[in-house]
Formats: C-alpha cells, sequence, structure tokens
C-alpha cells in the first residue's frame, strides 16, 4: 500500500507541480511537499500545486514552463485546464551547446533478420500492393483478399497486403502535395520489409504511374510491377493480372531466411498516442533509454509529430551536431506556425480531449513528455515528410502529430520498427513495420493488455527505474526484429492505417 509519502512524483526541486501517483482525495496531506494539504480531489496522473502561483504566472514542470496561470493557484490546488492556458515565450535555441560524444558499444547486439540481395536488411517478408489512387484502391484490395488462407505453402511469407490511400487524383499534377504522395509510395516501395511490389493505378489520375516512377528514381523489375485498369481493360482483368504477379514470385519470396546480423540495421520509428499525464514520466523517458542503446550499438531512431514536440523543440536544438541541423527544425516549426496560422488552426489544439483527461493540459506539457522518447544523444539529421533516413543515430522528421500519418511518414523513411507509447490506450498496426505498444501505467496494462506490448507503469509503481525498462523494452525490440509477432500483428493491425500525409486543398 503506497504510503503517504508516495503519494506524488516530483520531476525536478524547481517545479511547482507535482504528479498524483493515485487519486488523491480532498485534505490528502502531502508530506513529502511540506504538508501541503490537497483542497480538492485530484485524478491520478493529474497535477497537484505545491506553492502559491499568481495569475499570469508561468507553472513549471520538469523545470520547463507549461504554461501560465489564469487565476491565482493555491498550493494544494489540482492545475488543469480550469487555472492553466497556453501562453507566449522565448525560447533559447543554443544551438549544439549540448553535443556529447556518444560512445559505441562493442560487440553489438543482434537479431535474426532478413538479408535482401542489395545487402538491406529487413524484419518482415511482406508482399505489397499499392495505389497510385483511391480509385484502384478496390483492386489492390481484392488481389490482397485472393491470398487469404492461402499461404500455408509459403510459411516464411508473413502476408500479401494491400496499401490504400484516399489521394492521388483532385490535386495538381504537380507541387508540393503531389511530391509528398510520391515519396511517400517511392519509400514503400524500396522498404526491404517488402520482397515485392506492385503498383496499381485507374489510368486516368493526376498520380500517373510513369511520373511517379521517373520523378522517384524508380525502375520496373521482377519484384516491382506497375499497371492501370484501364491499360489492362477493366476490374476483372486487373485483378488477375495483379494475381498472376504476384503467384510467380511466392516461390523465391518463400526461400528467405533469418540470419544473425548487427542492430545497427535497426530503424525505429517512435510514436505516442492516447498520452497521459504519466507518459513523459514513464514509457517515453524508457522508451528514450532504449534509443540511447540502440544509437549507441549503431541503430537509427526516427522522433516525428512536429505539433507535439511544439514548445519543447529548444531542447532538441541544444543536441543538434551543427547549427544547420537545429535551424532546419526550427524552419520546420515556422512552417507550421504558418500552415495553422492559414488554415485557421493553432499549435495548441492539442492535447486532445483524451489527452486532458489524462492529465495533460496544454501542448507545452505534452511536448515536452514528447521529446522524451528521443533519448538524450545527439540530434544528427532533420528530415522533412518520408524522406530516406541516411544518418545513423537520433533522426527527426517533420510529421504531423496524428499517428498514422507520422507512422506512415517514418516507414517511408525506412523505419523497420515503430515503438508506440500511450496512456489512454491506443490500438495500433503499420505494416509493413512490426508496431510495439508500452503502456505508461499498470491500470491500462492490466485493463488493456492484449494490445499492449509491455507495462512501463513498473516505473510509477516504483518497482523498476527507467533505465531498467529501456534495457527490457530493448530486448523486447530485438526479439520482435527476429521474427517474434507484436500484439497488433496478431490482431492483423496495419493495412488499412497507411495513411499519406494529405496537403493542400481537393480539387
Amino acid at each position: 500500500m503506497l504510503q503517504a509519502a508516495d503519494l506524488t512524483i516530483r520531476l525536478n526541486p524547481a517545479d511547482d507541480v507535482v504528479i498524483a501517483r493515485v487519486e488523491l482525495p480532498a485534505g490528502t496531506t502531502l508530506v513529502k511537499e511540506g504538508n501541503v494539504a490537497v483542497t480538492g480531489r485530484v485524478p491520478a496522473g493529474h497535477k497537484v500545486a505545491v506553492r502559491d502561483v499568481k495569475s499570469g504566472q508561468p507553472v513549471r514542470r520538469y523545470n520547463q514552463i507549461i504554461g501560465f496561470a489564469t487565476r491565482d493557484i493555491r498550493a494544494g490546488e489540482h492545475v488543469h485546464v480550469q487555472n492553466l492556458a497556453m501562453g507566449d515565450f522565448q525560447r533559447d535555441y543554443a544551438f549544439s551547446s549540448d553535443v556529447k560524444n556518444t560512445v559505441a558499444i562493442n560487440p553489438q547486439a543482434t537479431f535474426q533478420g532478413i538479408v535482401r540481395a542489395d545487402g538491406r536488411i529487413a524484419t518482415r517478408n511482406y508482399i505489397g500492393i499499392l495505389t497510385s489512387v483511391n480509385c484502384s484502391a478496390t483492386v489492390a484490395r481484392a488481389i490482397a483478399r485472393h491470398f487469404e488462407n492461402r499461404l500455408d505453402a509459403y510459411p516464411n511469407v508473413d502476408g500479401v497486403i494491400a496499401l490504400t490511400h484516399k489521394s492521388g487524383c483532385g490535386m495538381a499534377s504537380d507541387g508540393e502535395a503531389i511530391d509528398v504522395l510520391r515519396r511517400t509510395m517511392a519509400g514503400y516501395a524500396r522498404h526491404p520489409n517488402f520482397f515485392a511490389v506492385q503498383v496499381v493505378g485507374l489510368g486516368c489520375e493526376a498520380n500517373q504511374i510513369n511520373s511517379l516512377l521517373s520523378t522517384q528514381s524508380l525502375k520496373r523489375h521482377d519484384k516491382l510491377h506497375a499497371y492501370t485498369i484501364q491499360e489492362k481493360g477493366g476490374t476483372s482483368k486487373a485483378i488477375r493480372e495483379g494475381i498472376s504477379r504476384i503467384e510467380a514470385v511466392l516461390a523465391d519470396a518463400n526461400k528467405v531466411q533469418r540470419e544473425t546480423v548487427p542492430a545497427s540495421h535497426l530503424t525505429l520509428g517512435l510514436q505516442c498516442g492516447g498520452s497521459d499525464g504519466y507518459s513523459g514520466i514513464s514509457a517515453n523517458p524508457a522508451l528514450g533509454a532504449t534509443v540511447d542503446m540502440l544509437v549507441r550499438h549503431g541503430g537509427t531512431a526516427i522522433l516525428s509529430e512536429t505539433p507535439e514536440i511544439y514548445g519543447a523543440e529548444h531542447l532538441l536544438t541544444r543536441r543538434a551536431v551543427s547549427r544547420e541541423v537545429g535551424e532546419k527544425l526550427i524552419s520546420r516549426i515556422k512552417w507550421w506556425e504558418d500552415y495553422t496560422r492559414r488554415n485557421g488552426n493553432e499549435m495548441n489544439n492539442n492535447p486532445s480531449p483524451g489527452n486532458k483527461a489524462g492529465g495533460l493540459t496544454t501542448i507545452l506539457e505534452k511536448s515536452l513528455g514528447a521529446v522524451a522518447k528521443g533519448g538524450t544523444t545527439n540530434l544528427v539529421q532533420v528530415l522533412e515528410y518520408a524522406e530516406p533516413a541516411t544518418a545513423k543515430g537520433f533522426v527527426y522528421m517533420d510529421t504531423p502529430g496524428y499517428d498514422p500519418v507520422s507512422a506512415t511518414g517514418q516507414v517511408a523513411g525506412g523505419a523497420n520498427m515503430i515503438c508506440f507509447t500511450t496512456g489512454r490506450g491506443s490500438a495500433y498496426g503499420c505494416k509493413p513495420a512490426p508496431s510495439l505498444k508500452l503502456a505508461t501505467n499498470t491500470a491500462l496494462w492490466e485493463h488493456q493488455e492484449e494490445d499492449m506490448d509491455i507495462n512501463c507503469g513498473t516505473i510509477i509503481d516504483g518497482k523498476e527505474s527507467v533505465e531498467q525498462a529501456g534495457r527490457r523494452f530493448f530486448d523486447l525490440v530485438l526479439e520482435t526484429a527476429s521474427g517474434r509477432k507484436s500484439k497488433s500483428e496478431l490482431f492483423g493491425y496495419g493495412e488499412d492505417e497507411f495513411a499519406p500525409w494529405v496537403l493542400g486543398a481537393t480539387m
């Protein structure tokens, strides 16, 4: 049973608030905080003031500003949307001031990966069907559906999957919007987790297949086919074409064998969704500890979701290996400020209702917890959406905060696994890259264990350190990369979650 001294979590001595481990009834005395008396019910994961804060003054958590008091706050009060709000303040970007040497670990950790003919390493072995436009989605799904329950003779093939989307036409044939779509499709067409890919179009769409191939330097070959419904003579003929082409490569796809490869071939996409007040204390820093280990073993991790690092970007620019890398991140922040402004929105449309119910009040607070997923090593590269990650180490990719769109960009950039923290209970998968979910609290783990891969609530419960949980998750990453199925894979998640970022007007 928790003692009175263990009822809250203090993250920094300078903080104005502490976090409730459990629900705190009115009258509860916070012994560790100088016998502060709680003035009203504070839900688990929410904040309680430990000192008086005047109206208009900043409120600190992690010793960082998470918002400004909208009225006087007394010690012992619940601090949330009723008395805390977003506000503007200057951030010191201090480019590269916290850069440090990363000590490599030798020998490197290993996993059982699939070595492709060109030397790239896969964690899964799928055959994929991509669509140039929404109009060819039905054909793509019909081709994939033909192979359901028909792969028993091919145990080394993880599946035949159709990744469809809602775009590809009603847009300009050149410009930013179609560039992003084509870059995303090219990233999937090249992804090592696909043994073979075919691209199916309608024929008259803005996203012409030949233009897609030429702009992305893709060439047709025995494992990359592309055709349209119109050129094949209609739906039935296009479906038969797709089935025939897949049947021709199944035997070769099944010949793959897993072999021991170094962990430097792993690229993790870092995600958080359904975050709560515990995310920045347990699962996110535990994932950050895993990232630090992977980077020291020579691997790569991609942090994303630009609207959800907003207000904490100064913690990343300090770790940028050069001013140029740091300034590229800030340029993406400014792009987002302009993007939301011209669409009649604002950067603080986050947190979501579920985030607020879980204890997060402003985007500043959410962002400070979110950046913890990126660990502590140097920021070596900043990418635009779906750009290939070419550097080893900790990388940033500009994406929206919406999880399926963000993860789609990361996989297009080369992520061969997604690591997804959640406090409210996300259900998500991401083919062809397996997705692992980290629960921020034990209550969620026990309530929704069928969707969660690991419990980081042990940190909140005082049973495990962040570093211990990070090591435990690192081991699970290696096992999953070696073929162990994640919970989302067992449920079949991952095809409908393919969601390229749609920019601009639909005409």
